[in-house]
């Protein structure tokens, strides 16, 4: 028997090509939604707490709904015991768990869907309702992320037009995501209509100023003026390109990040004229690479230019271009957020990979999309082994990026002595690199973990310099990183006032630009939540909502979860409920202690 089962939009269920008559209630429906999208298998006393405690008998209320799940189904052995377990036959397909597995198909075009139960509510199961309301934001945002790969495919392969319809869909749901406005705005040139381009840039400055107050900044300036033309200026000879190239790569890693571009730009140009796409394929995949870590505000022109290298190292098998292309693909997608995206880039990376170098970063990018959405346990097994094969590699500053971000596992889960001991040793590669660039990061780290665990007394004397280190670079994810932490402070310190003004300065500097790091930007987000509820602050319960909604799109669960708990303390119905049941998704003792002072309270 072949089976269907559709949660997104309206629900239905097909047996061998022909709809099945639906579960009687809206109830059914949720409760198959829940034993398949929750990630770990729920107990009949659990599910009958969840969906039918108004009920006179809630175990009786599931066992009848239990059952009109099997007769729907067709499958009288289904759903039995406890757990229940729900069978499916080989080759079902659940359209909901395909858009949460289609991070393994990069840069596939969506299935057109819907809202995960459309037109159902649940307000009678609070608990429920809150769950779902994740989920529908979680989904959203992966629909969203495939859309948005999708539109760069079909421009990398030619069809800007078809990438331009894309991207005009983007900004219908979302006018105010500058990356929507971008990529749009580049369709439209690259398609050779430089007037729409133009006239969706004023359209969108017009919209920011009126909505956000703000400014749009010059990424889409730049976007309305690319040329489809990519030969435009290169006489085409092989050596001028191959010299651009080197030229370009070390500029780069000097510092030089302008001449850098420009002689890449120009390798490009040159690999083009002369028709070497081996060459054009390398050239690109530097290029877009250096256009994501060594500039700020250039992630979308960097991911356009990726796919292009990619797509072009896929047709002539040039293997190591395609391996940098999707790794950085990847790690554009974990920095936007979009984490189930950049797992499937980051697979393919690792299918396609075969150096220890190559798999060192790949891991570590991998390591550091889990830890955003809280999958500790196999986020520090990847990192380890990042940090493994970059030392036996002699790549010492891999292995201090890969080092910060165990650390940060390590802070997140209050282990705070293994926090600033892993810290202390990416420093002291960082000091032995002279990688001034990247240490307000690590130093960040370690000085929240002795804030915590000082017991909330003075963080470490350097966190003022490395929030002045941090604004002479100019990266926004290290000065927000650093000017959060001096927010800890104050409050550790009991000034309020002083905390408020540093985490709102924090969340200004994380979205200073269009591609910001999101997951600084929602634990900047969350801090200043906490510090609203704890103080009572009028815009409390909005700041709890904000963190709730900006998480759960974008898959960050431990975030998650203290939102809920915040709106517990603000007296949110069925809030404390929800983060109970999120949280034992979560191996974080931090957070359990979190969930059982407030149950205790």
């Amino acid at each position: 028997m072949s089976l269907r089962i559709t949660l997104l939009g309206k629900p239905a269920i097909e047996r061998d090509g022909a709809l099945a008559a639906p579960p009687r209630g809206r109830k059914a429906w949720a409760l198959l939604a829940y034993v398949l999208l929750a990630e770990r298998r729920p107990t009949r006393a659990h599910l009958a707490s969840l969906l039918f405690a108004e009920a006179d008998d809630p175990l009786g209320a599931l066992r009848w709904n239990l059952a009109e799940l099997r007769r729907v189904l067709a499958d009288p052995l289904s759903l039995r015991g406890n757990p229940p377990l729900l069978r499916l036959p080989p080759g079902a397909t659940v359209d909901a768990l395909e858009l949460l597995g289609g991070e393994g198909r990069a840069g596939a075009p969506p299935s057109p869907g819907g809202e995960l139960l459309e037109g159902l509510d649940f307000r009678d199961s609070p608990e429920f309702e809150l769950w779902l309301g994740s989920r529908r934001r979680q989904l959203a945002g992966i629909e969203q992320a495939a859309m948005h790969d999708a539109a760069l495919a079909r421009l990398a392969a030619g069809d800007p037009a078809g990438a331009a319809e894309l991207a005009a869909a983007l900004v219908e749901l979302d006018p105010l995501e500058p990356r929507s406005q971008e990529l749009l705005i580049r369709c439209l040139a690259r398609g050779g209509d430089a007037a729409a381009a133009e006239a969706q840039l004023a359209s969108c400055e017009r919209l920011f100023e009126a909505e956000l107050g703000v400014r749009v900044g010059p990424e889409l300036r730049m976007a309305a003026r690319e040329g489809s033309d990519p030969t435009a200026g290169a006489v085409g000879d092989r050596d001028v390109a191959l010299g651009q190239l080197d030229a370009g790569e070390k500029a780069i890693d000097a510092g030089a990040v302008d001449p850098g571009l420009e002689c890449l730009r120009l390798a490009a140009a040159e690999a083009a004229a002369c028709g070497d796409e081996a060459l054009r394929a390398r050239s690109l995949a530097a290029l877009g690479s250096a256009l994501v870590h060594a500039v700020r505000g250039r992630d979308e022109e960097g991911a356009a230019v990726l796919h292009e290298a990619l797509a072009r190292a896929e047709r002539i098998g040039e293997r190591a271009s395609a391996v940098l292309a999707c790794r950085e693909l990847g790690y554009i997608d974990v920095q936007a957020g979009r984490g189930a995206a950049a797992v499937g880039w980051l697979a393919k990376a690792t299918e396609l990979a075969t150096t220890d170098d190559e798999l060192s970063a790949i891991l570590a990018v991998r390591g550091m999309g889990l830890s955003d959405r809280a999958y500790y346990t196999p986020a520090l097994e990847l990192l380890e082994r990042s940090v493994e094969l970059a030392e036996r590699g002699g790549r010492s500053r891999q292995a201090a990026w890969s080092l910060s971000l165990v650390g940060r596992i390590h802070l997140l889960r209050g282990e705070l002595g293994e926090a600033v001991a892993v810290l202390n040793r990416c420093l002291a590669l960082v000091t032995a690199e002279r990688w001034t660039a990247f240490r307000p990061w690590p130093e960040s780290l370690r000085a929240e973990a002795r804030l915590l665990s000082r017991g909330g007394q003075r963080a470490d004397d350097r966190l003022d310099a490395v929030f002045r280190l941090a604004c002479r670079l100019g990266d926004p994810c290290w000065e927000a990183t650093a000017a959060r932490v001096i927010g800890l402070r104050h409050a550790a310190d009991g000034d309020r006032r002083a905390a408020r003004e540093w985490l709102s300065q924090a969340r200004a500097r994380a979205t200073r630009v269009a591609d910001p790091y999101e997951w600084v930007h929602a634990q900047v987000l969350e801090s200043l939540a906490a510090l609203a509820v704890d103080s009572g602050d009028e815009d409390a319960r909005e700041l709890a909502q904000a963190i709730e909604r900006f998480a759960g799109r974008l898959g960050m669960r431990e975030l998650v979860v203290r939102a809920h708990l915040h709106g517990a303390r603000l007296g949110v119905d069925g809030a404390l409920a929800a983060a109970r049941l999120l949280a034992a998704e979560i191996d974080n003792p931090v957070l359990e202690r979190l969930v059982r002072g407030a149950v205790a309270a």
